[in-house]
């Protein structure tokens, strides 16, 4: 599903952020990404949905060479992935329904299906009691829940999140969490990039480990 051969990622002030990285998650894998502050995991992230191009190597995404991939498809590749960040990025003058709606309005589909499937999405992450309010007016959990929503309206086979749980309190991570763990249930390729390395091992499992933009570990828990 996602493969990463010999990846390098070269800023044009010299600045090497990732250093010939390799590995491969399966399709309906749930993996990790972890390590220090800089050390390259959302720059890793963003190399999936083409948000940045690697310098060398190749990145692998749903059978596509991505370094090879014209700018014009980049909009059906980002239709393929669902990725939610630790700030949210929801839009402060749209309600709830809107804001998870948004990805539905640009693909075009039609105002019914967007409403089941917004509903839907909603109802997932115990909110459809919020499809009206603002996100000002909603607490970072929930702000968060609205982001994931957000991410998975269109279904998603891939779902990319950036420490979605930074600015939760351990409670809500947990329950953060268990919503990913959700949706790789029913088939969805989960990777999650988090410093929370006490929350990493309760979910226990596959996480892969950066440390100054190499990939020093790939640990499996034990069964």
């Amino acid at each position: 599903m996602i493969t990463f051969t010999e990846v390098v990622k070269r800023y044009p002030n010299g600045y090497e952020a990732l250093k010939h990285i390799s590995f491969h998650i399966d399709r309906g894998e749930m993996v990790f990404l972890t390590g220090h502050s800089g050390a390259g995991k959302s720059t890793l992230l963003r190399l999936i949905p083409l948000i940045e191009r690697c310098t060398a190597g190749q990145v692998l995404v749903n059978g596509q060479y991505l370094g090879r991939l014209a700018n014009s498809r980049i909009p059906d590749l980002r239709r393929s992935i669902g990725m939610t960040f630790q700030e949210h990025r929801l839009l402060a003058d749209r309600t709830v329904f809107d804001n998870v709606a948004l990805p539905l309005v640009i693909a075009g589909f039609r105002h019914q299906e967007i409403r089941r499937r917004v509903r839907a999405a909603l109802d997932k992450v115990g909110l459809l009691n919020k499809e009206k309010s603002y996100p000002i007016t909603l607490s970072s959990g929930q702000q968060q829940r609205v982001g994931i929503a957000r991410a998975v309206v269109h279904k998603p086979p891939v779902l990319l999140a950036d420490e979605p749980t930074g600015n939760l309190d351990p409670a809500m991570a947990l329950e953060v969490m268990a919503l990913f763990r959700e949706f790789n249930r029913v088939g969805v390729t989960v990777l999650i990039a988090s410093h929370a390395l006490n929350l990493i091992k309760c979910m226990g499992c596959r996480t892969l480990i950066l440390q100054e933009g190499s990939l020093i570990d790939d640990t499996v828990p034990q069964s």
